[in-house]
């Protein structure tokens, strides 16, 4: 399907200047369309406007740009890839009070999409989904019995109320082991290990 038109309006179209960095110096001549596109391929929002065949606005939305209403029809936004500031100067109130709107939802929707897509990749480069009580080494071997003797304390666990996740430490020290580490670690006298 690719990239679409979401919603398009007229404006004024301006960028900062580069070199005092406060001065608006416009990039079209009269009103143009200023449209917001979205590509369901990339999950991508753009603003874009052309001049004739001259792109004078190609900006990527993203979670951290802010749309600002300096004026009651005047408002700009940074685009740090483009490095630039763009304003546009809309003939009403209600043109760039929808324009910021639209800014906002599309912003937000570019946050959501930037959100899963981290967790698709954290899902994807995670380890094995293995817990920890699966996989032994040649220094710890699988503990089998149902109960086993701590240390030699006369402390008999089940190995239902044991396992390395478990967090038994409410009274510990950090420095302490936990129930669960010392008995991974020790060797159980009743499995003979």
């Amino acid at each position: 399907m690719g990239e679409q038109p979401i919603y398009s309006t007229r404006a004024h179209i301006f960028q900062i200047d580069p070199n005092t960095k406060k001065n608006w110096m416009p990039t079209s001549k009269h009103a143009v369309t200023v449209s917001y596109f979205y590509d369901s391929t990339r999950n991508v929002y753009r603003i874009i406007s052309l001049d004739g065949s001259k792109a004078i606005i190609n900006s990527t939305i993203t979670p951290n740009m802010t749309f600002t209403k300096t004026s009651h029809k005047f408002g700009q936004w940074a685009d740090s890839r483009a490095n630039t500031v763009y304003g546009l100067g809309f003939s009403s109130e209600h043109h760039l009070a929808k324009f910021a709107d639209k800014f906002s939802e599309y912003k937000e929707a570019a946050r959501m999409a930037k959100e899963k897509s981290l967790e698709k990749m954290e899902l994807a480069s995670s380890p094995s989904q293995e817990s920890p009580a699966d996989i032994h080494s040649p220094l710890t071997p699988p503990v089998t019995a149902d109960f086993c003797r701590i240390n030699g304390t006369g402390d008999d666990v089940t190995l239902s109320d044991v396992s390395p996740n478990s967090m038994l430490q409410s009274d510990l020290s950090p420095t302490t082991p936990t129930l669960a580490h010392r008995h991974v670690l020790n060797t159980c006298q009743v499995c003979s290990y």
